[in-house]
Order: C-alpha cells, then structure tokens, then sequence
C-alpha cells in the first residue's frame, strides 16, 4: 500500500544478497503449470544501460540505475526439451505466448514487492515493448524469447521518498460483480474527476492533452507496431533455434 514509481535514485550499489534475494523472489512468484516460462536478464554492463535508456524512449534515468532486470517470455527452454523426447512437436504460438508473457509479468512484481520490502524503489519500464528489433539484437534473444516486462531500481533519494503516492480510481469503479458492469465504465469522466480532482474545461483540457501525449504519439505506435512484430516472429519462428 506503500508502493509508488521511483525515478531518481542515490548513487549506491546494491548488495549482491540482496540483488539476490530480489530475483529468487521472482522465481517463488505462480507460474503456469509449475514451468517458469521466463527468463530475467540481470543488466549490469554500463554500456548496456546507457543504450536502454535511449531505445526505451529516452528515459536517462534507466541508465543511472542500479538495478536494471528485463524480464524476457520464455518458451525456448521447454520447446528445445520437447524436440528432444518427442518426434512431433507442434511450434509456440500465440497462446503459448500469452501465457508466457503472463508467467512473467507476476515475475516481475513479484520482485517489485521484494524491492520495496527491502527498502528500494523501482519502476516499470513499459517502452522495452517498443524496438524489438533493436533489443532482440541488444540482448542477444533467441527464437521464442521476448521482452515483455522491464524493472529499473535502486535506494531512492529523499525527495522520492517523501514524495506522496499519485492518486488511483475508487475500488467501486473498478471492480464489477460477476459480470462487466457497462454503466460503470461509461463513468469514467466521473472517475477522472473523483480521481484527479478536474472539472469541467479543465478536465477536458488535461484529457485532450492525455491522449496526444499518451495516445495519439509516437511511441504508442511504435509499441503496437513493435508488438506485432514480436508476435509474428514468434509464431512465425522457423524451427527450433
């Protein structure tokens, strides 16, 4: 409940226990059928990071951080094991991708949660969704690996300590019971005014400026078109790698 996006970070290193135990706490997170169907790339090279800030729109403080995991959907490892044992083996596919991205998203909060209960601040990085291309060739991913989900951290500063969580939308709207409640979800200028405190030209104004910065952009594109592109490469991979 005390969780908030941390951006700035103290210049201190991290302790390899404690890295550690971040990333074995990742691997006690529910996976589907007890597979692990992830594989966590620990980014330590410098260099590494400092071209990740870049390919992940431009955000500098991916390079300054300490703690850099991308944690990549991982169906190679069973697939390759399969091959081994059995004569036919149908591809991964989109399903087994989903799946895959699923395991490791729980993956990924889960060592979220260890961070904080260790005293560190962390953020999402949602862009290693974009330039899959690029970070294919970064990170040196094979057939039916992919990037799905990117934790940055480290001790915040006292600044981002101090500094209050961002507001969220009532329990009441979100939840719907048994079935998806329409009324509700036809509310959401009423969320948005209960949620940000903006009424009526102003509410307008910032939504209008919300959606050119978080929608109608560039980098939203080129997500979509960079998801696709994961997507294809991945159903469509040629043969075990």
């Amino acid at each position: 409940m005390r969780r908030k996006s941390v951006r700035v970070f103290e210049e201190r290193e991290i302790a390899e226990a404690d890295r550690r135990r971040i990333l074995e706490a990742s691997l006690r997170a529910a996976t589907a059928g007890n597979m692990t169907l992830y594989t966590i790339i620990d980014v330590k090279e410098q260099k590494l990071k400092d071209r990740l800030a870049v390919t992940c729109d431009n955000q500098p403080f991916i390079a300054t951080a300490p703690l850099v995991l991308v944690y990549c959907a991982d169906y190679r490892r069973w697939y390759q094991a399969f091959c081994q044992v059995e004569e036919r083996v149908r591809k991964p596919s989109y399903g087994d991708f989903l799946l895959a991205a699923e395991d490791t998203i729980i993956a990924a909060q889960t060592a979220v949660t260890a961070a904080d209960a260790l005293g560190l601040g962390t953020c999402y990085i949602g862009d290693i969704l974009e330039n899959y291309e690029e970070h294919r060739r970064l990170l040196g991913l094979p057939d039916y690996v992919a990037p799905v989900a990117m934790v940055v951290g480290g001790y915040p500063t006292a600044q981002q300590a101090a500094r209050k969580q961002t507001p969220r939308f009532a329990l009441e709207d979100i939840v719907h019971e048994n079935r998806y409640d329409l009324q509700k979800s036809d509310n959401m200028l009423r969320m948005l005014e209960d949620k940000e405190n903006w009424h009526g030209e102003e509410l307008e104004r910032r939504l209008r400026a919300f959606c050119e910065r978080k929608w109608n952009c560039s980098f939203s594109e080129e997500m979509s078109r960079s998801v696709k592109a994961m997507l294809d490469a991945w159903a469509g991979a040629g043969g075990q790698q």
